[in-house]
């Protein structure tokens, strides 16, 4: 460990973490300095937001703080079925699934469906890839976003039986959106279940935020899997698996994180339903968002920055 350490300092990719000692907002306290925040997840404003936070205290006397025991046993309250049957709500399907983290969400999934056969874009998050890496399946891996070598590789794992193509919603690293529409019927055309991480895409894209299944018009009847985040847009910590009754049924028998790790806190689950709501009832944070986006990225781009592909 040590000499792997010493690698990474001489090769500049030591990761110094930086200490906050502030709340989470545009501007923060790093070390006795105020510093401009240009690299949280908290798109929305709303990890510090006084409603949130006055609804979580006041669950908090009412139901504890902790959970006590993971969701299978004795760990599942009122409380997590209320953000379940509201996370459905905000993103059109039959059920959803609170689990601990979006990575634990692809982590649930990925490994307890075990297909014969995954199509995973190339520069799909890390969870993605590790829930790959804990199957037994035949693995393709297509150029990003290239619908062309999305094709090619379905063509060539064709007479696998069962199929699904996975991939990013926004791309963290780049901001690019994945063409989803295109994806979805070729997932159709090879008969291969769809499965998206939208951790970065709701609460950015489709009415009110629902992310990028909303945003292309589409439906849980061409996206069969919709994985997302509580941590980003939402502002509180968490992740979810959403989609049909049967997946949902299906995940609360064989996903081992949602087996095999303690339920979300109280006040992470109440902080939660507030975000949400508050999100389907007025879009205006979304749209300030999109207004700000739009405004920064004029501005950089005019002083020369190159910014890349990214779309959001």
């Amino acid at each position: 460990m040590e000499k792997e350490i010493e690698r990474l300092r001489e090769i500049g990719l030591y990761n110094k973490i930086k200490t906050i000692d502030t709340p989470q907002g545009a501007w923060l306290g790093i070390e006795g300095k105020k510093v401009l925040n240009m690299c949280s997840n908290n798109y929305l404003g709303l990890a510090n937001h006084p409603e949130i936070i006055n609804h979580a205290k006041n669950i908090m006397d009412e139901f504890g703080v902790g959970p006590g025991a993971v969701r299978s046993i004795a760990g599942t309250m009122t409380l997590h079925k209320e953000l379940e049957r509201l996370i459905a709500k905000f993103k059109n399907v039959e059920g959803a699934l609170a689990v601990q983290s979006c990575f634990m969400a692809n982590q649930a999934v990925i490994p307890s469906i075990n297909p014969d056969a995954i199509f995973t874009d190339e520069l799909n998050h890390a969870s993605i890839i590790d829930g790959v890496r804990l199957t037994k399946s035949k693995r393709f891996i297509y150029e990003h976003n290239n619908m062309k070598s999305l094709q090619e590789k379905l063509e060539e794992g064709k007479n696998f039986e069962n199929k699904i193509i996975i991939t990013d919603g926004v791309f963290s690293m780049d901001g690019d959106i994945a063409k989803l529409d295109e994806i979805s019927k070729l997932a159709e055309e090879y008969e291969a279940l769809l499965m998206v991480d939208d951790a970065h895409g709701e609460g950015v894209l489709g009415d009110h935020g629902r992310g990028i299944v909303n945003h292309f018009g589409l439906s849980d009847k061409e996206v069969d899997i919709d994985i997302g985040s509580l941590s980003k847009a939402v502002g509180v910590v968490g992740g979810y698996i959403a989609g049909s009754n049967t997946l949902i049924d299906y995940m609360q028998q064989k996903g081992r994180p949602y087996l095999f790790s303690s339920a979300l806190t109280v006040p992470d689950v109440a902080a939660t339903i507030a975000a949400i709501n508050l999100i389907l009832r007025d879009d205006s944070l979304v749209k300030k968002l999109w207004e700000n986006t739009e405004y920064f990225q004029k501005a950089v781009r005019e002083i020369g920055f190159d910014i890349g592909r990214t779309q959001t």
